[in-house]
C-alpha cells in the first residue's frame, strides 16, 4: 500500500478532543436528530443480551443525549415511517458490523460484500434439514413477520448454541440478505423477506467490494474523528487488506499524533475546525463504541477497559459490567452497577482521584434517575478514603 504524507500533525489532545467530536460527546447535540440522529453518526449501535441499568442499545443514546425514554429508544430504532396504506419505511435493519448492530437502513447496499461473503463460505458447524430452509422462506412468505419461535422454535435442547434447524435456517438466510431482521420485540429478532422489508430502492446487491468497503472505511473514520489502519478496520470488522485496498480513495486524510506509533487517517471535516463545547459526564456501556478497542481506549485516554461479566468471578477486577464514567473528556472512573427495585447499586465503584469524586456522583445521580431509582447506595470503592466524600457528594446532588 502507497501511503500519501501526512497532511497534518496532531498532538495527543487534539487527537482526543476530535475522537470525543466525532462520537457525539463533545459539543452541543442534535437533539431534533434524536437517536435516530445518533444511529446515523456513528453508523452502528452494538446490541448485546446483557441489561444491568438498561441494554447497552438504549445506553448508547442516553450516554450522549440524556435521559431520553427508554420506549422511544426502542421506537426510535425499530418504528417505521408510514409511506401510506400499503408500506411503511424502516429505519434501521439488524446486521453483522462490528458484532451484532442496529445500522440505519440507508446502509443496506454497502453491506452488499458481507452478504456475497457469508453465500460463498461453507455452512459453518450447524446442520441444515433437508427443505428446512425452504420451508422457512415460505412460512415467511405467507405469514409474514416472525420470531423464530413462531416460525417453530428457535433451540432443540435449553443449551443456548444447540439451535433448531428453523433457527439455522432463518439465520443463514438473514446472513445471505434474503431475510431481514428490522425489529427487536421482546429481544427477539423478528424475521421479514427483504424484498418486502427493505425499501425498494436500497434492495439491491449491485455496488462492487471496493465501493462498499470505501464506504464503510469513509464511514468508520467519520465516527471515530480519526483511527489507526486497525482502528478503522475494527469498526466494522473489516480485513487490514480490505481497509488498504480502499482507503487512499476514502476520502479520510494522513495524519500523524504525538504519541501514536502508527500511521492514522482524521475525517478531513473533523479537521476544520477546533473541537469545542460542553463535555458529557455519563456512564458508558462497556460496548460504546467510543472504547471499543482496547488497544486505541489505553492509546487515546490511558485508561485499561475490559468487559468482565465472561470472566469468573473471582478473577474479575472491576466487577461484572463495570462502566467506564466519562467527565472532561477523559475517562475517570468505573462503576459496576445493579438494581434492586427503586435503589440504583453501585456495587464496586473505582474512583480516579479525590477530584474525580463529583463526577461520578453526577454519572450516577443522573443514571439513577433514567431507569427510574429514587436512591442510590454505595456497596464497595476501591480507595475506601474515597467511599465518604462519595456518599457526600451523592446526598448533595
Amino acid at each position: 500500500m502507497t501511503t500519501a504524507p501526512p497532511t497534518t500533525d496532531l498532538s495527543a489532545d487534539e487527537a482526543r478532543r476530535i475522537v470525543l467530536r466525532a462520537q457525539g460527546f463533545l459539543g452541543t447535540p442534535d437533539r431534533r436528530a434524536g437517536v435516530r440522529g445518533v444511529l446515523r453518526h456513528l453508523g452502528a449501535v452494538q446490541l448485546d443480551t446483557i441489561s444491568v441499568l438498561a441494554r447497552s442499545h438504549e445506553l448508547i443514546p442516553y450516554a450522549r443525549l440524556g435521559a431520553v425514554g427508554r420506549k422511544n429508544v426502542e421506537a426510535a430504532y425499530w418504528a417505521a415511517t408510514p409511506l401510506g396504506a400499503s408500506a411503511d419505511r424502516p429505519h434501521a435493519f439488524e446486521y453483522w458490523s462490528h458484532a451484532a448492530c442496529i445500522l440505519p437502513i440507508e446502509e443496506w447496499p454497502h453491506f452488499a460484500f458481507r452478504r456475497r461473503a457469508y453465500r460463498s463460505r461453507p455452512h459453518w458447524n450447524h446442520q441444515l434439514p433437508d427443505g428446512t430452509y425452504d420451508q422457512v422462506i415460505k412460512q415467511l412468505r405467507t405469514e409474514g413477520p416472525l420470531t423464530a419461535t413462531e416460525l417453530g422454535g428457535a433451540k432443540k435442547t435449553s443449551e443456548w448454541w444447540d439451535w433448531s434447524g428453523t433457527k439455522v435456517a432463518v439465520e443463514r438466510a438473514l446472513m445471505y440478505g434474503e431475510v431481514v431482521c428490522v425489529e427487536r420485540r421482546g429481544w427477539k429478532r423478528v424475521y421479514d423477506l427483504a424484498e418486502r422489508a427493505v425499501p425498494a430502492d436500497l434492495l439491491h446487491d449491485e455496488l462492487d467490494d471496493a465501493e462498499c468497503l470505501r464506504r464503510l472505511v469513509r464511514l468508520a473514520g467519520q465516527a471515530l474523528g480519526v483511527g489507526t489502519r486497525a482502528d478503522i478496520a475494527d469498526y466494522h470488522r473489516l480485513k487490514g487488506e480490505q481497509v488498504d485496498a480502499v482507503i487512499a480513495d476514502s476520502g479520510l486524510v494522513p495524519v500523524t499524533v504525538e504519541g501514536w506509533a502508527k500511521p492514522a487517517w482524521a475525517d478531513p471535516a473533523a479537521l476544520e475546525t477546533a473541537p469545542r463545547g460542553r463535555h458529557r459526564t455519563t456512564l458508558l456501556s462497556p460496548f460504546d463504541s467510543l472504547i471499543w478497542e482496547r488497544a486505541r481506549t489505553e492509546r487515546i485516554f490511558g485508561f485499561t477497559h475490559r468487559l468482565e461479566a465472561y470472566v469468573p468471578k473471582p478473577k474479575r477486577v472491576y466487577g461484572y459490567f463495570a462502566m467506564p464514567v466519562l467527565a472532561g473528556g477523559r475517562l475517570v472512573g468505573r462503576v459496576d452497577p445493579a438494581r434492586e427495585g427503586g435503589t440504583l447499586v453501585a456495587r464496586q465503584v473505582t474512583v480516579d482521584g479525590p477530584k474525580s469524586v463529583p463526577a461520578v456522583a453526577q454519572a450516577l445521580v443522573e443514571a439513577a434517575s433514567w431507569v427510574d431509582c429514587t436512591d442510590i447506595r454505595v456497596e464497595r470503592v476501591d480507595s475506601p478514603d474515597l467511599r465518604e466524600p462519595l456518599v457526600k457528594a451523592l446526598a448533595d446532588l
